[in-house]
Order: structure tokens, then sequence, then C-alpha cells
């Protein structure tokens, strides 16, 4: 086995098991008190909402882009860059009613959610791209493959020929940055000739295309919320059902206080970072239980051979001695999760950031309860039952 130190360390660490309560406490206050003020920043998935990945044709910025979307009254809308690319995520919350919208008809979530999708494609086109579609032109960077299709059959194009070239169509927009730069491209798919020359005088290209659009209704979200935090409930009381039942009950106890400490600080990080709550964030939490628990129980299972070795020494010994006999493997393992953690946050892109934050946080706040957080309740509870035999 590999070893840190070449003889076994003698810190006491139960010597410091306040200060270790009390820097926990301070973060998890701290992010008590953002919680209070400003609330966690809560993604589509919980929130309810649009989200659309756009790719533009030419260099864009978000303050350009947000420029844009202001003049529909979307200036809100959180905007996020994807890598060094020439795409970004829009998220708004945005409805009917926000963008003083009326319909005759009455829509459901999805169908208002669609509606919402074409007034921000409707606001980010320039001012001669927005004449051309108010002139019967479609864009063919920004229609559906069924819809090119419908249009070209509407033009006199057999069905056949129309299918195809709309497939082809679909083809070439999905290579690349998803947009199709000039009609000079079109002509190298194999279109012919007379639909080309049909698509030149009845569309255009869009300086930009929706890689996506996703919906999600607040009624939703409301429930994705509720079943997230039923998640990480009875995540928490089945571990403690597993350790009272491989060890004693109060070692489950302090193995959920421990776990319940290493989420409330990963929360506290992102309240303080503003990051965004969404279903990746929460198996982040769920997976930073699973690694926690595991170096955690490694540590029970070594003290409950240190109880029946060293049965007249004080419990605080036993406690430290059991935790400096695996700090040698609770630091080569934390450390190899976090340097690949790392890498993910350095180098995965914006998409998976929220997650990778979440368990480069999660790793540290785990390895630091593990030696003082774990060890320590078992301390306070046996304090405790003394003092009540005493009574």
């Amino acid at each position: 086995m590999l070893k840190l130190f070449k003889e076994e360390p003698k810190i006491k660490f139960i010597n410091k098991r306040f200060i270790a309560f009390a820097l926990s406490g301070l973060i998890i206050l701290a992010g008590l008190a953002v919680y209070l003020t400003r609330g966690f920043n809560w993604g589509i998935d919980f929130s309810g909402g649009t989200m659309i990945e756009v790719s533009f044709g030419q260099p864009t910025s978000v303050q350009q882009l947000r420029a844009t979307l202001a003049r529909v009254g979307l200036g809100d809308a959180q905007i996020t860059r994807i890598g060094g690319e020439n795409k970004f995520f829009i998220k708004t919350l945005a409805s009917l009613k926000k963008l003083n919208l009326k319909t005759s008809e009455q829509l459901d979530d999805i169908e208002e959610y669609e509606v919402v999708a074409r007034e921000i494609r409707n606001g980010i086109r320039s001012e001669g791209e927005r004449a051309q579609a108010a002139a019967g032109k479609i864009d063919l960077n920004n229609s559906a493959e069924g819809e090119i299709a419908r249009f070209l059959r509407g033009k006199g194009i057999g069905d056949e020929d129309a299918q195809e070239s709309a497939r082809l169509i679909i083809g070439l927009r999905k290579t690349g940055s998803g947009i199709i730069g000039d009609f000079t491209a079109l002509e190298k798919t194999g279109l012919k000739h007379r639909v080309i020359e049909r698509l030149r005088s009845e569309t255009f290209l869009g300086s930009f295309t929706f890689l996506s659009v996703e919906f999600v209704g607040p009624q939703v979200g409301k429930e994705l919320r509720r079943k997230a935090a039923l998640a990480c409930i009875w995540a928490l009381i089945g571990m403690l059902i597993y350790i009272g039942f491989r060890f004693k009950f109060l070692y489950g106890l302090s193995g959920i206080l421990t776990l319940a400490h290493d989420v409330l600080v990963a929360l506290s990080f992102i309240l303080f970072f503003r990051i965004e709550m969404s279903l990746q964030v929460v198996a982040a939490l769920l997976t930073i239980t699973g690694y926690s628990i595991n170096d955690t129980i490694v540590v029970f299972d070594r003290l409950r051979d240190n109880l029946k070795i060293m049965k007249k020494d004080d419990l605080s010994a036993i406690l430290d001695k059991s935790i400096n006999q695996t700090l040698s493997r609770s630091i080569f393992t934390s450390l190899t999760v976090f340097l690949t953690v790392l890498s993910l946050y350095l180098f995965g892109g914006e998409v998976i950031r929220p997650f990778s934050f979440t368990m480069l946080v999660g790793v540290i706040a785990g390895s630091y309860s593990t030696i003082y957080q774990s060890c320590a309740w078992l301390k306070v509870w046996e304090n405790a039952l003394l003092k009540r035999k005493k009574s």
C-alpha cells in the first residue's frame, strides 16, 4: 500500500474538533444568509422557462447579444458563451405576459414557450432578415425539415424532390457551426438546379441558427425541485440505515451528520458563486454523498478494529489513531479525484462546469469532514452519554 508518511503520524485531530465545528458552522451560516437574501440561481430544470442554444455565423459578443434581446424585453436573460466558439446558451423565464404578447386562444405551457422562442428568434434577426420574413420568405437556417419540404411543395416542387431537398439542406446545417453561409454551399450538396433557383428567389439565409430549444413548464419545474430534495433526503436516510446496520446507530448518525455537512458546504459555495442550480448539480451532490461516505466507512472500519485492540485507551486516542492510520489513503484518494474533477472543470466547457464545480467543492469538503467531522461527532456522543450517566 502506498504511504505518504514514513512513520504513522500522531496528529491530535479530535482536540481540534471545536475549531472544525466553528469553521463549518460559519460557512453554512454564511450560505444560509445568502440563501435568505437572494436565494438559489435556479436553472430552467427547477424554475421553468426556455433554454436556447444559438450559433452565429459572424463573431458576436455577449454584450451585443444582450443588447439585441433587450429590444424585445429580454435584456435580463442569462447568456453563456459555449467555450471559445461563436455559440451561446440563452436561458429565460419569459412568458407571453412578460413580452406583452396577446393571443386569442388558450395555450398550454409548451405552446406558450414555443411562441416565446419564436419571439426571441425574431428579436435576434436583423431588420433586413425581418423584412424578408415579412415578405413570405423562409429562413433556411431556422426552418425544420418538414417546414422546408412543405414550402418547396407550395412552390411547385414535386413531393419526392421536396423531401430530398429538405433532407440535404438539414444535413448541410448539421455540419460545422450549423449555419449555411451562402447558396453556393447548397449547390455542392447535389440539389437540383430548379430547386436551387427557387431557393435563391424565395428563401434567405439567416445570420444565426437555433441548434436546440428546450421548454420546462413552471409546474414541472416545481415537481422536479421537490423530487430532487427527496432524492437527497432518501439517500441520507438509506446511508443511515446501512451504517447503523453495519456498525452502530451512533456511527450511522455521525456519518449522516458528516454527509449533511458536505452537502450544506457545497450548497453554500453554490450560493456564494451563483452557480446555476440544475439537475446536473443535484447529480453532483448525490455523487458527493457516495464518495464521502466511502471514505468515512474506511475510518469507521479501522476504528472498530482499534476499539477491540486498545480497550484501555481513551476514546480520543483511539479516534486519533484510526484517522492517522487511514490518513495516507484518504489524501491519495482525494487527490486523484480532485485532479480529475479539476481537469473536468478547466477543460470540460461551460455545459458541465456547474457539475464539476460542485464536485470540486464536495471533494474538498468530503476529505475535510472525514478527518475533522466524522470521528469528532462520536466524541460528542460519548461526552453526552457520560453526562447523562452522571446525572
